[in-house]
């Protein structure tokens, strides 16, 4: 398939680094999540109820907070590699 400029095979470059991105973000993610957890936020220093540190191991975040940060991340998240309209993988 013709695609201008770019070289042969170079969607399928983007999409396995978009894929290894996303990796690499859960790995990271799965690391953070074991240990002990925090009792009290690391952001904003409120306690983390009891329930929410049983619900989830090696919690940092209270809930406010994490979904701040959730958020933030979605927004940081990469859409378009190239700034082109053909090259959004979403």
């Amino acid at each position: 398939m013709a695609t201008g400029w770019a070289k042969d095979g170079a969607v399928q470059d983007q999409i396995d680094a978009s894929i290894a991105d996303a990796v690499q973000r859960a790995r990271a993610q799965l690391l953070q999540a074991q240990g002990a957890g925090r009792t009290h936020c690391e952001d904003c220093e409120e306690e983390i109820p009891d329930a929410r540190r049983q619900a989830v191991p090696g919690v940092r975040r209270c809930v406010r907070c994490q979904e701040e940060a959730d958020a933030d991340q979605r927004f940081r998240d990469p859409v378009n590699r190239r700034g082109s309209k053909d090259s959004q993988l979403r």
